[in-house]
């Protein structure tokens, strides 16, 4: 990514949001691009290939509060490619290397594009410095992003998973050398250094990438027939991921150094797995809680008693029913959820569902029909008028 890309391209319109989108619809975008132009997705579709590149470059800027306000304040200051000088300042003869705006952070520092430096750098750059810097900086790999579905058992527990996935790599064809007999020659123009020098002026100075070997400094006289010529080309690798127990459906797990390898000894992106959780016909989630819905007797509800409660992948527990529980009561056994960060484990929620039985016999007909003599004094539904009323 070179400065003059950063500058211009509007990763805005990429993603097709506003420029005063939030971080949630920045991601909504992001990931719904990613799923409809993903390699593994438009298998040979060179254009859906390239297309997910730049949503994921866009997304690495966006997608990072920090990176997002460089970025704003650099389109501002440098609009579409040149800087914007006030009065006074075309005569003031500065000479700056515009890319110290993103190249003067550390290697890795950043996200995909390999921005490391902020607004400051770019007022360091402007006095006490004749010239300009010719540099090749070490780029970092690009950042991945995958997705994985686990049963909701797996989801609670963690789990051990392969994942396939497709990235830019150094072309094995010709081990990232572009030439197919490994050995490319020196760039005439920018000498190796994949940069040119023009003037902008008002005695300014930019840096804009080699247009003759396209930023890379080598130039192939016989271009590999795999990459064509690029040192580059897209790999797919399958590697076991370790989900940690007690994730969550749509929570997004960050690998650090797992994304794509980078270039010129720069280290490699990280790799983001959003977790898709497929539902349990019998228990559910809440937070570190698993909840479950047990039916029980009017008799039990009434009279009170001992019930057995299911549990994910153990023995059942015994809950003790009070007497007169009404149905929607929600009991609790405890560490019996999902495993929180801690490695200790939250709580089963169980919720009391009342039965009324659809088929009764004679006998249980007559006894029913006395209970309801016996109780026929009583109106459960007396307070609920009242309070209709407002008294």
């Amino acid at each position: 990514m070179s400065t003059k890309d950063f500058v211009e391209k509007d990763y805005y319109k990429v993603l097709g949001v506003p420029k005063d989108a939030t971080e949630a619809e920045i991601k909504k975008a992001y990931r719904k691009l990613a799923r409809e132009y993903h390699p593994d997705a438009n298998k040979g579709d060179r254009q859906a290939e390239e297309r997910f590149k730049e949503v994921s470059e866009a997304h690495d800027v966006l997608g990072d509060p920090k990176r997002r306000k460089e970025y704003d304040e650099a389109r501002a200051l440098f609009g579409a490619g040149g800087f914007r000088t006030g009065p006074g300042a075309a005569g003031g003869g500065f000479n700056f290397d515009l890319g110290d705006l993103f190249g003067g952070g550390a290697p890795g520092g950043a996200g995909a594009g390999g921005f490391g430096g902020g607004l400051g750098d770019v007022f360091g750059g402007l006095f006490g410095r004749g010239g300009t810097t010719t540099r090749t900086q070490p780029r970092r790999g690009q950042d991945i992003e995958s997705e994985v579905t686990l049963s909701f058992t797996e989801a609670v527990d963690g789990a051990t998973v392969p994942l396939r996935m497709s990235s830019s790599a150094a072309c094995k064809a010709c081990s990232g050398t572009g030439d197919k007999n490994g050995t490319p020659r020196v760039c005439p123009t920018c000498v190796g250094t994949g940069q040119v020098s023009r003037g902008g002026g008002g005695g300014f100075s930019l840096t804009d990438p080699c247009v003759d070997c396209k930023g890379r400094g080598l130039i192939a006289e016989n271009p590999c027939e795999v990459c064509k010529g690029s040192g580059r080309a897209t790999s797919s690798r399958t590697m076991q991921v370790r989900i940690p127990a007690g994730v969550s459906d749509g929570q997004r797990i960050r690998l650090r150094g797992k994304g794509a390898p980078g270039e010129r000894g720069g280290p490699n992106g990280d790799l983001y797995v959003v977790v898709h959780v497929e539902p349990h016909p019998v228990f559910g989630r809440k937070g570190d809680n698993l909840t479950v819905t047990v039916p029980v007797t009017f008799t039990e509800a009434a009279l009170g008693g001992e019930i057995k409660v299911p549990t994910l992948g153990g023995p059942p527990v015994t809950l003790r029913l009070p007497a007169g529980t009404p149905s929607g009561r929600t009991m609790r056994a405890r560490g019996k959820g999902a495993v929180r960060k801690d490695g200790t484990r939250g709580d089963l929620l169980v919720t009391i569902e009342v039965t009324v039985p659809r088929n009764l016999s004679d006998k249980a007909r007559d006894l029913l029909e006395s209970y309801r003599d016996a109780t026929a004094g009583e109106d459960p539904r007396a307070a609920l008028f009242k309070a209709a009323k407002g008294d």
